[in-house]
């Protein structure tokens, strides 16, 4: 299973013991505004359970790595990826609203695509962001991600239709 340290986050597989963190990132209105509409507590442990087995290159579940302060273990947020195909890859990250805007999240996405491209045997990753969300459009593109398109009307959220942004990141460009 994979674990990255960077030089102010370890990031470790999401466990058991993990499960407040991931509900209360999965209750709270300001981190889940372009994500998800309010769903019941059984449907969030539903995906946090999904996320529990072992994970390697080519699993079928999502990679879901807790992000926390090194020096005080502190759950910031989570990031991870799932396979889309053979060397294809979707990432997706979540903080908790106290942990926006101070790097984390550019730290730990850095640190999964070198995972990714160096060990994981991805050719490509790509992100999938709900228009107007500025903040994980700039953390893409910050980390090298471009923007191949825009789907129009595509995802249902907050009672009407939103727009989905596609970002994309190839290895060459990467390393």
């Amino acid at each position: 299973m994979p674990l990255f340290k960077t030089e102010r986050l370890s990031c470790a597989p999401l466990q058991q013991e993990d499960w407040p963190f991931y509900l209360m990132l999965q209750q709270h209105p300001d981190v889940m505004r372009y994500v998800s509409d309010k769903r019941p507590e059984s449907a969030i442990a539903e995906g946090f359970n999904s996320r529990l087995p072992a994970w390697s290159p080519g699993s079928e579940h999502w990679l879901c790595l807790v992000v926390r302060a090194r020096e005080t273990g502190e759950p910031l947020g989570v990031t991870g990826y799932i396979h889309r195909d053979t060397d294809s890859a979707e990432v997706g990250f979540l903080f908790s609203p106290a942990a926006q805007g101070q790097g984390y999240g550019y730290e730990s996405l850095r640190a999964l695509c070198d995972y990714a491209f160096r060990e994981g045997g991805i050719r490509r990753l790509t992100a999938t962001v709900t228009a107007g969300n500025v903040a994980s459009r700039r953390l893409l593109e910050k980390t090298g991600f471009i923007q191949e398109g825009e789907l129009r009307q595509n995802y249902f959220l907050d009672g009407k239709w939103h727009s989905d942004w596609i970002f994309g990141l190839l290895k060459d460009e990467y390393i």
